[in-house]
């Protein structure tokens, strides 16, 4: 499993109704993205960090991995708007108010992102993909995910599985090897993709499938105490990022 998936599924929040943490994270995902990125993009992840360190249990260290990847697609994102291209100025030049706006974005899509992370770190995918079907959601469609999402760790076991065994078969020693085990890896997990999937059909129709995955659901209930905690901090979130704004700050 992947430590995000580890960390979801022994989360201090982990008996929580799955409503309740999406409410907060995507609120706060949501809050992020709709308020002035100054203050509003600090004070909201000021607040989603301090939850997930706090009350939700996650560690620094692990929050600090997951999180590296998105703020790199961030910084990523707001480093074209530091430049224009093709203006009176020449091919490639500043940007008149770039960095402003390069920070604004890198502030609002920053603290968006931890606010998603809020959720997958407190909400295991195997607790949310079955509550679909009572949303409303095709289940043939929740079905395929849920397939989906356990091929995934398969191949990633099996990635891990063959890179193991060609690194101690020196499979890495140089360029060319490592070249070779590339396209040796990719190969393998082409065909044991195919193998997998061929072995789960044949174990969906051993088992008499009938068109529906049936699986137990945890019974979990919906806390109103929670619900207005989290819908206090996101109005206290969106009151202070207008006060400040007002104020000039």
């Amino acid at each position: 499993m992947l430590p995000i998936d580890v960390a979801a599924h022994s989360s201090r929040w982990r008996g929580r109704h799955p409503l309740e943490k999406a409410l907060l994270g995507f609120g706060l995902t949501v809050t992020a993205v709709c308020l002035p990125p100054w203050p509003g993009g600090p004070l909201v992840a000021a607040a989603t960090l301090a939850v997930l360190l706090g009350p939700a249990g996650v560690s620094g260290r692990q929050l600090w991995r997951a999180f590296r990847v998105p703020l790199g697609f961030c910084v990523t994102g707001a480093l074209p708007l530091l430049v224009s291209v093709g203006g009176p100025d020449g091919f490639l030049a500043p940007a008149p108010d770039g960095p402003r706006h390069a920070l604004d974005l890198l502030l609002r899509t920053s603290a968006a992102s931890l606010g998603v992370l809020l959720f997958a770190f407190t909400t295991p995918v195997s607790d949310v993909l079955p509550r679909l079907v009572r949303a409303g959601v095709p289940a043939p469609v929740v079905d395929v995910a849920l397939v989906m999402y356990r091929i995934g760790f398969l191949l990633l076991d099996s990635l891990a599985q063959v890179r193991r065994a060609q690194a101690a078969r020196l499979g890495q020693a140089g360029r060319a090897a490592a070249w070779r085990s590339v396209a040796g890896l990719a190969a393998t997990s082409f065909v044991r993709a195919f193998d997998r999937a061929a072995r789960l059909q044949e174990g969906l129709a051993g088992r008499g499938y009938d068109g529906a995955l049936r699986v137990l659901v945890p019974p979990a209930a919906l806390s109103r105490r929670f619900l207005a905690a989290a819908a206090a901090l996101l109005a206290g979130l969106v009151a202070g990022t207008l006060v400040l704004k007002e104020l000039g700050l």
